[in-house]
């Protein structure tokens, strides 16, 4: 069995991680960190102390109406998106821990688009 990091658990919510195939799970958001437990399997987990988290990337959908996902960008190990049934709560209680400014919008689809084409046009040769 896996120990938590926390020693208070503040939320605990059903959620979907998207590290390779999606899986099904908890998350706990506490004092200590971040973490994702799976239902079924609990030697797949994810643990993010707060010291750890850089950045927590929000897609935003619809003015902000709908927040499909958001990941959680650490400093060592890379980045962890995830999905949960109420991410206004979620996203709320990162705040409490993580710099606001630090939690970011993601690009929308368009401005993906523009820099792609902006990138490919700085990069072509002129003859």
């Amino acid at each position: 069995m896996v120990e938590s990091l926390n020693t208070k658990v503040e939320l605990v919510t059903d959620a979907t991680s998207y590290l390779g195939l999606p899986e099904y799970g908890k998350i706990m958001i506490g004092d200590k960190g971040f973490e994702f437990y799976n239902e079924k399997n609990l030697k797949h987990y994810i643990q993010i102390p707060w010291d750890e988290v850089n950045f927590v990337i929000v897609s935003v959908v619809f003015g902000g109406k709908w927040i499909p996902r958001y990941a959680v960008e650490t400093k060592k190990a890379g980045t962890y998106s995830f999905a949960s049934k109420d991410p206004k709560r979620v996203l709320r209680a990162i705040r409490e821990h993580v710099d606001p400014d630090h939690i970011v919008k993601s690009l929308s689809f368009w401005q993906v688009i523009t820099r792609a084409f902006r990138r490919k046009k700085k990069q072509s040769p002129k003859n």
